[in-house]
């Protein structure tokens, strides 16, 4: 073994003499390089994961540890307390399913309505396209806080170029119920859709023109060419878009805030802890507040909750993710 060692080592020398050092040079920045990159992933991975493993580690802190300053990270004491009150005091069960089903409707509606758009931008021409889609562009750049009070009188108010006025002498109020989540989502205006058309966009216009060429000569028409030969080969991008927009509707509580006051969701009850916890502190001891360290941690064991959902989905649905992040990286 140490006789083909030195061998080969002394075949690189050979081979570095003869390039004058560049083989050498070569070999030690490509190691400096890999070495840096590895640093700098490491640091990245650290900034993004120490804050969730500092919430997870609150999470299973009795009271007692959040005050003890010899612990940083592993509890003394590990309980599963923390999570069962958070449970009662959110609900949870019934507000996971608020979330779950507003999440699922408005994900579906949206990337629905996102594939028809993008398609159409990718493959079609009409009248203003490029003007259509500086429009989509306008909606990723544009903050939805810039257009707050309009979408609000809009639904307040609601109307149909005063049709409905006309008819009943009144407008409609479509608060508190899910209509403007699924009429903002099936016009390509919902949280976010500016971006998956867009992805969608670009996943489409690499696809080659001769399939649908193909499709065309077989007697297929555009709804049918779109349906059965470039919805079912455009699955990974899609699935990464409907991730996207159940994650986003999932952690979201701008629109639920506007539309939907009367309905609890993980997002927007999820502030009220420390207060239902000192409330319930009181309803046991009869006096006392939670105290500030306690009231942290039963937030960080709600958002714990809140994400467990969340990261099942990812590792059920990781593979075509992964896929459709890589291809349209690519065709991009």
């Amino acid at each position: 073994m140490s006789k083909k060692l030195s061998q080969r080592w002394s075949h690189f020398l050979e081979r570095n003499k003869k390039s004058g050092g560049y083989l050498l040079k070569k070999i030690i920045m490509r190691r400096l390089y890999s070495i840096a990159r590895a640093i700098l992933i490491l640091g990245l991975c650290f900034l993004i994961l120490q804050p969730l493993f500092n919430k997870l580690s609150a999470s299973f802190m009795a009271e007692k540890d959040l005050y003890d300053p010899t612990i940083i990270v592993v509890p003394r004491n590990p309980t599963l307390d923390n999570y069962k009150i958070a449970a009662y005091l959110l609900d949870y069960w019934r507000i996971l399913r608020n979330t779950l089903g507003l999440s699922l409707l408005a994900s579906f509606a949206q990337v629905a309505c996102c594939t028809l758009v993008g398609y159409g931008f990718a493959r079609f021409k009409f009248p203003l396209k490029r003007l259509w889609f500086a429009c989509v562009i306008l909606v990723i750049v544009v903050p939805p806080q810039t257009i707050m009070s309009s979408l609000y009188l809009n639904f307040r108010f609601f109307d149909i170029f005063g049709i409905i006025k006309a008819i009943t002498g009144s407008t409609i109020n479509l608060q508190n119920s899910i209509i403007p989540y699924i009429m903002l989502c099936m016009t390509g205006m919902g949280l976010k859709s500016g971006l998956y058309i867009f992805l969608i966009r670009q996943y489409f216009r690499g696809v080659p023109k001769e399939l649908e060429e193909a499709a065309y000569v077989d007697g297929c028409g555009n709804f049918q060419t779109f349906v059965r030969i470039m919805l079912p080969d455009a699955t990974p991008i899609i699935t990464s878009c409907f991730l996207f927009a159940f994650v986003w509707q999932w952690t979201d509580n701008f629109y639920a805030r506007i539309f939907l006051k009367g309905t609890s969701l993980l997002a927007t009850e999820l502030p009220a802890l420390p207060t239902r916890l000192t409330d319930y502190i009181i309803s046991l001891t009869g006096s006392g507040k939670a105290s500030t360290a306690y009231g942290m941690a039963m937030i960080s064991t709600g958002m714990v909750m809140t994400i467990i959902p969340l990261l099942i989905i990812y590792v059920i649905a990781q593979k075509g993710f992964v896929e459709s992040l890589s291809q349209t990286g690519l065709k991009m």
